[in-house]
């Protein structure tokens, strides 16, 4: 199984060697210290890597906001097929959900595509810098990776940032302190990045309405215990991962900043932002829509309509009004 694993990662494995090798030979070119440029060439791999994914990215954003405008005409849904646990019911909601995605051309999984996508990369660069150390020991079953040899790995092994190699673990017989203390400042950092990114979003990009429910509960239990599962998994990986880790990190934040500020979701307090930023400069706000989806479909029966304001109505005025007869013309 791990043989069958290895085999699937080395395409990976062999575009991320060449990668980091063009890197180097750039940052080497330009005078940097050996370690350094190794360490940089890491951070190019990962923008690389950002830059191939942003045609997922995009269609993760669209789909979301699909999802978003959507949820109205799920709600009704739901609300049909409410009590009924029959099997019959069940299949007859499940099959008007999935014609609902049809029709708007939604993908509920879409948001999953970059994160699964960028994991064989982790995985490949964990595999890549961690076989360093044997493989520039010429150890049997390490050979060379592309343009990663066995001098270039030794090369890539003996240089260090802050006294540290990039192969290096917070784990481990005699590691010695400075190497413990960059480990943690990497772990602490990639923590804050990644609680950043999600703090925003929930915060800023979420109708209130989508807060208030139990999925939006767990993210909020998942944004406290992320900072834990980094501190228990990190100690565990090289300090060039956990490098490529940050870089990743910090590249979806400012992604993030720049989507929730220009493209927000619908109903979210950055729309709001926007609206009022737009207004100041006496533009209007395109507002979104969805193929296969009419727009009265987008607002719930009970919403009052636009520029209409509902009054409390008691049953003393719900009283109908008598009916004039209408006059007949006199000669």
């Amino acid at each position: 199984m791990i043989d069958f694993f290895n085999t699937l990662l080395y395409p990976i494995k062999l575009g991320e060697a060449w990668v980091m090798y063009a890197w180097h030979w750039l940052f080497d070119s330009i005078g940097m210290s050996t370690g350094w440029a190794w360490a940089m060439s890491i951070v190019g791999l990962t923008v690389v890597v950002r830059l191939l994914l942003i045609p997922l990215f995009v269609r993760q954003i669209h789909s979301s906001r699909r999802m978003q405008l959507i949820q109205p005409e799920m709600q009704k849904i739901q609300k049909k097929y409410k009590g009924k646990r029959d099997p019959e019911s069940q299949k007859a909601q499940q099959a008007e959900i999935m014609d609902l995605y049809r029709r708007t051309g939604t993908n509920p999984f879409s948001s999953c595509l970059p994160i699964l996508i960028q994991s064989p990369f982790f995985f490949a660069l964990f595999q890549l810098l961690n076989n360093l150390k044997a493989q520039a020991e010429g150890v049997p079953g390490h050979d060379a990776i592309g343009p990663i040899t066995r001098e270039v790995a030794a090369q890539i092994e003996s240089s260090t940032i802050f006294g540290s190699k990039l192969s290096d673990h917070f784990l481990g017989a005699d590691v010695p302190l400075n190497t413990k203390i960059l480990t943690a400042v990497l772990i602490v950092l990639m923590s804050a990045t990644t609680f950043t990114t999600q703090y925003q979003l929930m915060r800023k990009n979420m109708p209130a309405a989508a807060l208030d429910n139990p999925f939006a509960k767990q993210q909020k239990v998942l944004l406290y215990l992320m900072p834990i599962f980094f501190a228990i998994s990190g100690v565990n990986f090289p300090i060039g991962v956990l490098l490529y880790w940050l870089t990743t990190n910090l590249w979806t934040m400012g992604q993030q900043f720049y989507v929730i500020r220009n493209m927000p979701a619908p109903g979210s307090e950055a729309e709001r932002a926007r609206r009022e930023r737009l207004k100041r400069k006496g533009k209007d706000m395109q507002e979104l829509t969805v193929p296969g989806l009419e727009a009265s479909d987008t607002v719930p029966d009970d919403a009052p309509k636009a520029g209409q304001r509902q009054q409390p109505k008691g049953k003393k005025r719900a009283r109908t009004q008598p009916k004039t007869q209408p006059t007949k013309n006199r000669r």
